[in-house]
């Protein structure tokens, strides 16, 4: 991150180039160059992608002050190993990164700032990173567009109306996402502006790439289609992030003499403001790298990323037998089977259509495999069962992970409470005891911490990550199946002050 000198000028960190030749051929290797990679990840599981980064690719990642997004330096020969990693949703290459940017006190100064500051940053080592990421990708069809009604918004507005931001969009604590449309800004000429200067790579010779070939005539560069996508947070913002995205969107407009395009652009600019931190990127990643594995989706499917990280969080070993017996759609075995191929999943669940669902997402996997020409089988096996009477020994499996319902869109408050025992108790049955371990994904803390406690000491709770599910703020409860020969002891309650106060010791024989 860059920080501000003692005048208040914004000191950006400057990205380093590295070259490396081959003098045996007489010829120069692709220049490698040092960049730093953004990621966002599933909130809560930053620390879990930052040992994956470190774990396959070696890179340090540092977590973001904005929950979510972590930052590791790569050198571009990395680059298609970025794309394997399993536990970030998108990618971006980091054009420049303020740790503390000073914003005006007026709307009309930042705003102007933001446009000023389009023409002084190092885009050039950013764009080589892009057409690299676009040569080494597959082609994949028409980008998608933001998620709404036709022609609307993320939040179902015109895109033409959206300069009217609403007062209480600034004064408010806000995270907000806008994709600015600047289409209706006019490409006006200008003299030397874009070609040649600091930060920005003349057209004629920009690494962009394509050129388009008019018979009788020089080639010329093919005019790059962009957008740009604010996401902003912090209550002391004096502008929207459609106006930020705008008046931004349009001085790269300017500088560069892109077109703009909101579904069809070959470049999405990112400019990410949290409070005082500002980072402006260039995405890598068409769509989210969760969307992989699922084909067949339910009410409640889980990303395939936070699956991953539920999966890390219980440190599979080879030959573990895992059980997730609401499978739902079959995401977190599947994601495991995939990852951690030594261990046996089982998959059930008492509903047949879920367990349908996942029949169905295993031989879309299976399939894909066997065209790639690698092993077509994964080591799943799918029942439909009473989760409350499961058909297995007593303390035949290592690990359960499973997500129990929240009670919003599957079940209800009510009937988690009733639920809730009964599973927790089979799970301890069916789990080794002193050596199994359970993963549970619940937003309903109350009722889940409630049935903890009156499991009699089989479960203890060893550790918890708090996520952002689709906007809820849930829990992922590592738990520790104690041994059988661990009895809860009398509890022994003090009252002071009034406050009761509740101990329980654990005895050993």
């Amino acid at each position: 991150m860059s920080s501000q000198d003692s005048e208040g000028q914004q000191c950006p960190l400057a990205v380093g180039v590295e070259t490396s030749q081959s003098a045996s051929d007489g010829e120069t290797d692709c220049e490698v160059i040092t960049v730093t990679i953004g990621a966002t990840v599933p909130t809560g599981f930053e620390n879990t992608a930052a040992e994956e980064v470190q774990e396959k690719i070696g890179a340090d990642a540092t977590i973001s002050k904005d929950r979510g997004r972590i930052y590791f330096q790569i050198t571009t020969d990395k680059l298609s190993q970025v794309h394997h990693l399993r536990s970030v949703d998108n990618l971006f290459v980091v054009v420049e990164e303020y740790d503390n940017y000073q914003f005006k006190d007026s709307k009309e100064e930042t705003l102007e700032d933001l446009q000023k500051l389009a023409s002084k940053l190092p885009w050039t080592n950013a764009l080589k990173v892009w057409k690299l990421n676009t040569s080494l990708k597959k082609k994949r069809g028409p980008h998608r567009r933001p998620q709404g009604p036709k022609g609307k918004g993320r939040r179902g507005r015109d895109f033409r109306d959206r300069g009217k931001a609403k007062k209480d969009d600034v004064e408010t604590d806000t995270m907000e996402t806008v994709t600015a449309e600047i289409e209706k800004l006019q490409l006006e000429p200008t003299t030397g502006q874009g070609v040649g200067e600091a930060g920005s790579p003349d057209l004629e010779n920009s690494p962009l790439g394509e050129q388009q070939e008019v018979e009788g005539q020089e080639p010329v560069p093919k005019v790059l289609k962009f957008r740009v996508t604010c996401s902003r947070a912090g209550d002391k913002h004096s502008f929207s992030s459609n106006e930020a995205a705008r008046d931004f969107g349009g001085a790269v407009q300017d500088f560069f003499l892109w077109k703009a395009d909101m579904t069809k652009f070959d470049i999405e600019v990112l400019l990410n403001i949290h409070n005082v931190e500002v980072v402006i990127g260039i995405a890598l990643t068409e769509e989210s790298l969760h969307r992989r594995n699922i084909t067949h989706f339910g009410p409640t499917t889980l990303r395939s990323t936070l699956c991953y990280g539920m999966l890390r969080l219980s440190k599979p070993q080879a030959s573990d037998v895992i059980l997730d017996p609401m499978c739902g759609t079959g995401a977190i075995p599947l994601e495991g089977a995939i990852e951690w191929q030594q261990a046996f999943y089982l998959a059930g669940d008492n509903n047949d259509m879920a367990v349908s669902r996942t029949v169905n997402n295993i031989c879309h996997i299976q399939k894909k495999r066997l065209d790639k020409s690698s092993t077509p089988g994964l080591p799943i096996d799918t029942v439909q069962w009473d989760l409350c009477h499961l058909p297995m020994r007593t303390s035949s499996v290592d690990i359960i992970i499973t997500d129990m319902p929240f009670g919003k869109r599957m079940g209800s408050r009510k009937n988690n409470w009733d639920l809730y025992p009964p599973c927790l108790r089979e799970m301890a049955r069916v789990s080794r005891p002193g050596s199994g371990k359970a993963v549970i994904l619940t937003q309903d803390k109350k009722c889940f911490q409630k049935a903890i406690s009156r499991m009699g000491g089989l479960w203890r709770k060893h550790h918890t990550v708090w996520v952002n599910v689709g906007g809820l703020h849930a829990g992922v409860f590592l738990l520790k199946r104690l041994s059988d020969r661990v009895k809860p002891h009398l509890y022994r309650i003090y009252f002071r002050n009034g406050i009761e106060i509740t101990f329980c010791h654990y005895l050993f024989d």
